[in-house]
C-alpha cells in the first residue's frame, strides 16, 4: 500500500478471484479478506502480510529528517543546561497531542517544560502576537511549536529578536520564504529526505523526542505515547498508510488499556469498554470531539491538562468538565448548522459551485465542524464564518481532492488572515468584505481544479464468496485496522435471501437474511424502515460489518447502506 494510497491497479475478473483464492491460502484469511486486498492492489503475500501485521521496528529511518539532529541538539542542550523551555500548540487534538507528546518526553527526560495551547477566541489559530507574550512571559529561552508556526514569520521574528531559540514541528504547506527558526521539522521541505510524507504533527514530535532521547543516551519508554499520537493521527485525518498505519495500530492499542488516569476517566463517561480492542472509528468519533470540545467554546487547555495529569481524583473532575462541555458543544453546533442549511436553500446556494456563509453569533470554535458537514451534504467547497462585530473568523472545507489553500490565495487580498492546508483551513475575514468573498471564492474554486478525482463508491466494495461465514469476515476485516483516510474500511457486498423483514422503532429496518449456504445473518438498516413492507425473496444488500451485540459472542449483523431487492 502506497503511502499516498492511491487506488493501484489490479487485476479483474477471472484472474483477480484466482488471484485472491491462492493469497488467501498463503495468508490463512477469507477469501473475500484477500478479494479486498487484491482490489486495493495488494497481491503480494510479503506485502499483504506486512500490511496486515505493521511493526513499528520498519518504520522509515528519521536520519534523513531535514532539522531533526539540530533540534535534537538544542533540546538535549537544554536538558543538560536546566533551561526552561516552552512548548505552545495549535487548539485541535493535533497540536494538543503534539504538545503533550514532546511535554511528557522531555519531562521524562528531566526537562522543564511550560507547555501553553493556542485559543480560537484569542490571537486564533498559530503564533499570533498574543502567543507571543505568553511565550515571553514564561521565561523560557527556547520554544517548540506544534502544528503551527509555518506561516508565523513576523511573530517568529520577534521571538529571536528577544533572544529565543525556537523549533518549528508542523505538517502543514511549507512557506516560501525561510522561517526565522532554528529548526523546522515537515517532511514535506524541499530537500528533505525523509520518505513518508504523511505525518502528523504528533508523530513529527515523537520523532523529534526519540531523537533527543538518543542525543542525551537516557531510557524513555516512546510506547507510552503511542496512545496520544493514534488520537491526533486520526483526528487531523492524516493517512492511515505506511508510517502512520504502524504508529496507530500500535497507538490504539495502548489507547485501549487507558493507562493514563485522564483517558480512562474519559472512557468512562463516554461509556468507552477499557481493554476491548479500539478502532479508529472509536477515535473519530466518541474520543477526538471530546478532546476538541473544550477549545471550540473557550480554552482547550483542559484537554491538554486532561492527557497530562497523573492522579485520578483530579482526572475524574477533568473528565466531567470535557464531557460537559462535548454535551454543551453538540447543542451549539446543531443550532448552528439548522440555521446554515436554511440559509443556504432560502438562498439558493445549494446551486453555487462554493458556499460561503457567515453570521454573527456563530461560535467560531463551531464552524469548522458545520462547514465539514456542509460539505460532505452538498459536495462543494463551503466557507463558515462566525463575526462578533465586523470582524469574522472562518473555516473552510470542501470535499476529497479540493484544493482549499490554492483557491484562498487567490482571494487573499479580501482577508485579514489565512492559513492551514488544501484539505482545511481557516481564515479571518471583516463582515463588508463577505459578499465580495463570496463572489470571488466561487470563482476562485473554479479556476482551481481539484487535485485528484474521489474514488468511486464501487472501488470501496468487495463481495462476500460464497463459503466465507460473516463472522470470520467479520474477525478479518478487523486485520484492516486502522481504517479511515487513504484505508478505507470495506463495504461488503452481499447476494441473500429474506427470511424476515420487520421496521422498529424510530422508523429503521430489520432484516433475518439467509445466504446461499445456509447460513443465517441479521442485517440492520438505520432509516429504512419503510422498505419492510413486501420486502422477501432475493435481494443484494450492502454495508458494513459490526458485532451483532444482542446475540453476543463473535457474531455478525450487517449494518446495510444499500438494498436492491
Amino acid at each position: 500500500m502506497s503511502e499516498t494510497s492511491t487506488l493501484a491497479a489490479a487485476p479483474a475478473g477471472d484472474a483477480a478471484r484466482e488471484l485472491a483464492r491462492a493469497l488467501a491460502c498463503q495468508l490463512r484469511v477469507s477469501v473475500t479478506l484477500a478479494e479486498w486486498l487484491v482490489i486495493r492492489g495488494v497481491s503480494d503475500p510479503d506485502q499483504a502480510r506486512g500490511f496486515l501485521a505493521p511493526r513499528l521496528s520498519e518504520l522509515s529511518s528519521p536520519v534523513t529528517m531535514m532539522d531533526r539532529a539540530r533540534a535534537a541538539e538544542r533540546l538535549a542542550h537544554a536538558v543538560r543546561a536546566s533551561e526552561r523551555i516552552a512548548v505552545f500548540g495549535d487548539y485541535d487534538c493535533d497540536g494538543i497531542t503534539a504538545t503533550a507528546v514532546i511535554t511528557e518526553l522531555l519531562r521524562a527526560l528531566g526537562a522543564e517544560v511550560e507547555p501553553l495551547i493556542a485559543s480560537r477566541f484569542d490571537g486564533g489559530y498559530g503564533v499570533s502576537p498574543g502567543a507571543v507574550e505568553r511565550l515571553l512571559a514564561t521565561g523560557a529561552r527556547l520554544v517548540v511549536t506544534c502544528d503551527c508556526g509555518s506561516s508565523d514569520h513576523a511573530s517568529l521574528e520577534v521571538l529571536r529578536e528577544r533572544g529565543l531559540d525556537v523549533i518549528v514541528i508542523d505538517h502543514h504547506l511549507v512557506p516560501e520564504q525561510p522561517l526565522p527558526a532554528l529548526a523546522f521539522l515537515n517532511p514535506h521541505r524541499p530537500g528533505c529526505g525523509f520518505p513518508f510524507k504523511g505525518l502528523a504533527s504528533c508523530g513529527l514530535a515523537l520523532s523529534l523526542g526519540a531523537a533527543v532521547r538518543a542525543e542525551l543516551g537516557r531510557a524513555v519508554d516512546l510506547k507510552a505515547v503511542l496512545d496520544l499520537v493514534a488520537i491526533g493521527t486520526i483526528a487531523d485525518v492524516a493517512p492511515l498508510v505506511g508510517d502512520n498505519r504502524a504508529l496507530v495500530r500500535a497507538g490504539l492499542a495502548v489507547l485501549g488499556e487507558a493507562r493514563r488516569p485522564g483517558i480512562r476517566a474519559m472512557f468512562e463517561l463516554a461509556g468507552i469498554d477499557r481493554g476491548r480492542p479500539l478502532t479508529a472509528e472509536d477515535v473519530a468519533f466518541r474520543i477526538a470531539p471530546r478532546l476538541n470540545a473544550p477549545g471550540r467554546l473557550g480554552s482547550p487547555a483542559l484537554s491538554l491538562e486532561l492527557l497530562l495529569e497523573t492522579n485520578p481524583v483530579r482526572a475524574d473532575a477533568l473528565a466531567g468538565d470535557l464531557e460537559q462541555s462535548n454535551v454543551t458543544r453538540k447543542a451549539m453546533q446543531a443550532s448552528i448548522l439548522d440555521q446554515a442549511l436554511s440559509e443556504v436553500n432560502d438562498r439558493g446556494f445549494a446551486d453555487s459551485p462554493a458556499i460561503v456563509l457567515g453570521r454573527e453569533g456563530w461560535s467560531q470554535g463551531l464552524v469548522g465542524i458545520v462547514a465539514g458537514r456542509l460539505a460532505d451534504t452538498f459536495g462543494r467547497p463551503v466557507i463558515v464564518v462566525g463575526f462578533e462585530g465586523e470582524h469574522g473568523r472562518g473555516s473552510v472545507r470542501g470535499p476529497a481532492g479540493s484544493r482549499l489553500y490554492d483557491a484562498l490565495s487567490e482571494v487573499s487580498p479580501l482577508l485579514v488572515r489565512f492559513g492551514g492546508h488544501q484539505a482545511a483551513a481557516g481564515l479571518e475575514v471583516l463582515a463588508p468584505k463577505l459578499a465580495e468573498l463570496r463572489t470571488a471564492f466561487e470563482r476562485a474554486v473554479q479556476n482551481v481544479p481539484a487535485a485528484r478525482e474521489p474514488e468511486p463508491p464501487s472501488s470501496r466494495r468487495v463481495r462476500l464468496v460464497a463459503g466465507d461465514s460473516p463472522s470470520r469476515v467479520l474477525l478479518d476485516f478487523a486485520l484492516l485496522e486502522p481504517c479511515g483516510e487513504g484505508n478505507p474500511c470495506p463495504e461488503l457486498e452481499i447476494e441473500a435471501t429474506v427470511m424476515r423483514a420487520r421496521e422498529v422503532q424510530g422508523g429503521h429496518l430489520k432484516l433475518e437474511l439467509e445466504l446461499p449456504g445456509g447460513e443465517r445473518l441479521g442485517a440492520f438498516g438505520p432509516g429504512l424502515g419503510e422498505r419492510a413492507a413486501g420486502l422477501s425473496g432475493p435481494v443484494v444488500v450492502g454495508g458494513r460489518l459490526r458485532r451483532d451485540r444482542y446475540r453476543g459472542g463473535d457474531e455478525a449483523e450487517l449494518l446495510v447502506t444499500r438494498l436492491q431487492s
